[in-house]
């Protein structure tokens, strides 16, 4: 038997094939067969988006999802890094949300309410008013503000309404300038009821600002604010004043983003003065904090350069108001099954792999940031880091510089025959290379690239035409565990275990020729 063993290992080598590339070859084949029939990509996305659910910074779901990543790179035999990338001072849960106009033709309202702005205490009714535009009809309606809904003119973006020290600067300038025109419209309807047979001057328009009279309507005791939302609602969170809060700044009245049609049915109520009334109930709660969130790092050391690397990662934060299932649990759950896949398959790449679930991507990169300016691994160890971070669609080549081209073609060889309604193709770019990136933006792979790491990503297509459209879930409510795509989450996971681990196998780090133009 032993003779047997050697004369094979002989004709190995006299083939010209190492052992290692036919190890690698053994655990190639072993993730493609695995990625058919033991894939898991579906699962992980399953319980991030409906078990955890959204995970905005700060809150419960998110520690949770953190302890569960590592849970799960632990149970895979990966080392992990648990790192540390900030914190927040307060933290933020969303429990369910309901609202309904009381009247003859009343409705159930379709509304969301971005994360870090206040509910209700319980149930709440009451009459709605369209904003004030000067002092003049602020002091006209100061006393009916008490208990009132209040329609806002400015249209929702998704962010919550401006509630720091600027903004308020913002709004004293604009009322002030309203004043003027204020004046002026008064001037005219004099002239227009004095000069009735002759054309009428047109009445001036306010200067526009979301809420100019915010903080003396909070005062008066309004309930909330209402702003007009395109459907399907983007919600999002308070940016200005999320990092700045404590929980004695806490917010006072409700900020809600309503249905555009819904909306628009309320405002002609109010202005034909009919009789009806507004009930929200919302459950946002606060905690004390300062709430600590983290990178998850699944490490799979290299056996020959453990101090050379090649990334591949997702962002583990999402918004709240959906459950995060594409944006970006798509990524974090593809990224995941990647790891898994070549654990199991006995993987030890030569040089080190990195698993990265990112925090606070919504919260400006905040975690790849941290990663890369505490220079956690030596940027220049770097062979390559694959960010996915769009919609759940499918691997289904790359482009790369010319320097890489051989390499990538040899790594991404045994792919060839995976998948044959979409074959998997490596392409030489052909335009010249721009300038490396100065600004970050996009998603985490943006400081990666401003500091001259390559990160060539996956093309990603719809291939079967399933009509997948990003802009309707983007930050929105939308943006649930149906709106996966099975079938391209657990093909990508395949391709991506196979490419990282082949770069992780040659005996060279990719090439940097060609990548930027600097």
């Amino acid at each position: 038997m032993k003779k047997l063993v050697s004369v094979c290992l002989a004709a190995l080598l006299l083939a010209g094939l190492s052992f290692g590339a036919f190890a690698q070859d053994k655990v190639t084949r072993q993730v493609l067969e695995l990625g058919r029939s033991d894939n898991r990509t579906m699962q992980h996305a399953d319980f991030l988006s409906n078990v955890i659910g959204g995970r905005i910074v700060g809150s419960a779901a998110l520690t949770e999802a953190e302890a569960w990543v590592k849970e799960q790179f632990e149970s895979w035999g990966l080392e992990v890094l648990v790192q540390e990338a900030g914190e927040i001072p307060v933290g933020f849960n969303r429990g369910p949300w309901n609202g309904r106009m009381l009247s003859e033709d009343g409705m159930i309202l379709h509304f969301g309410t971005p994360s870090y702005t206040a509910g209700t205490r319980g149930k709440q009714a009451g009459h709605v008013l369209i904003e004030p535009h000067s002092r003049r009809e602020l002091e006209r309606m100061r006393g009916a503000l008490k208990g009132a809904w209040v329609l806002l003119d400015a249209e929702s973006n998704g962010l919550a309404i401006d509630r720091t020290a600027k903004a308020e600067q913002k709004r004293a300038e604009v009322i002030a300038r309203n004043e003027e025109i204020d004046r002026q419209k008064m001037e005219r309807m004099r002239w227009n009821w004095e000069h009735r047979d002759s054309t009428a001057k047109e009445p001036l328009p306010y200067e526009k600002v979301t809420a100019p009279f915010y903080k003396e309507m909070v005062e008066a005791g309004v309930l909330g604010f209402i702003r007009s939302a395109k459907v399907p609602l983007q919600v999002m969170y308070d940016r200005a004043a999320a990092f700045d809060i404590t929980m004695e700044s806490l917010p006072k009245v409700c900020d809600i983003c309503l249905d555009e049609a819904q909306f628009a049915v309320i405002r002609s109520k109010v202005l034909r003065k009919d009789i009806f009334q507004l009930e929200f109930e919302i459950r946002n709660h606060f905690y004390r904090g300062p709430v600590k969130y983290h990178n998850i790092i699944g490490i799979m050391r290299g056996s020959k350069y453990p101090k050379e690397y090649v990334m591949a990662g997702g962002h583990l934060d999402s918004y709240d108001v959906g459950s995060g299932a594409v944006d970006d649990g798509n990524g974090v759950s593809v990224t995941m099954e990647a790891a898994r896949l070549l654990a199991a398959s006995g993987a030890r790449p030569r040089r080190t792999l990195l698993f990265c679930i990112w925090t606070a991507e919504e919260f400006g990169l905040l975690g790849s940031k941290h990663f890369v300016e505490s220079r956690t691994v030596p940027l220049d160890k770097i062979s390559n880091y694959f960010n996915r971070d769009g919609g759940p669609l499918m691997a289904t080549s790359v482009s790369v510089p010319a320097a890489m081209y051989d390499d990538f073609v040899s790594v991404c060889k045994p792919l060839e025959g995976y998948n044959a309604e979409v074959p998997f193709t490596v392409e030489k770019r052909q335009d010249p290379a721009g300038p490396r990136p100065q600004r970050a933006g996009g998603s985490d792979h943006a400081h990666f690239a401003m500091n001259g790491v390559p990160t060539i990503s996956f093309r990603e297509t719809d291939p079967k035409g399933y009509n997948f459209d990003y802009r309707e879930i983007w930050h929105t409510e939308r943006d649930i565990f149906n709106k996966l795509i099975p079938e391209y989450m657990e093909h990508s996971a395949v391709v991506t275990a196979v490419v990282i681990y082949g770069l992780g196998n040659l005996d060279h780090l990719l090439s940097r020729e060609g990548l930027y133009k600097d």
